[in-house]
């Protein structure tokens, strides 16, 4: 069950996330432009998008989206934050 915070504390959150998963998305493409934004669509709580730097192999685009996601979820189960992410090529 995820505790109950103040609004405050849940935005500082999400910033905290939104950092976490940015700077393990450059560590995966150092040569990546990474947006991280707390714009909400229904429910979720935040954006990260991932811009890999051109002629980047799909095969490598993949594996960098599917790690940023598959940390996306360990922080929804484990704190309740919905963060969503892609690569754009």
């Amino acid at each position: 069950m995820v505790k109950s915070m103040s609004s405050s504390e849940r935005k500082s959150l999400i910033d905290n996330y939104l950092t976490d998963l940015s700077l393990l998305a450059k560590r995966l493409c150092p040569e990546s432009r990474i947006e991280a934004t707390t714009e909400t669509f229904e429910d979720e709580d935040g954006h990260v998008r991932i811009y890999p730097p051109a002629g980047m192999r799909e095969e490598e685009n993949a594996e960098i989206e599917g790690n940023v996601a598959d940390r996306c979820v360990d922080i929804l189960v484990a704190r309740g934050v919905f963060i969503c992410s892609a690569v754009y090529d």
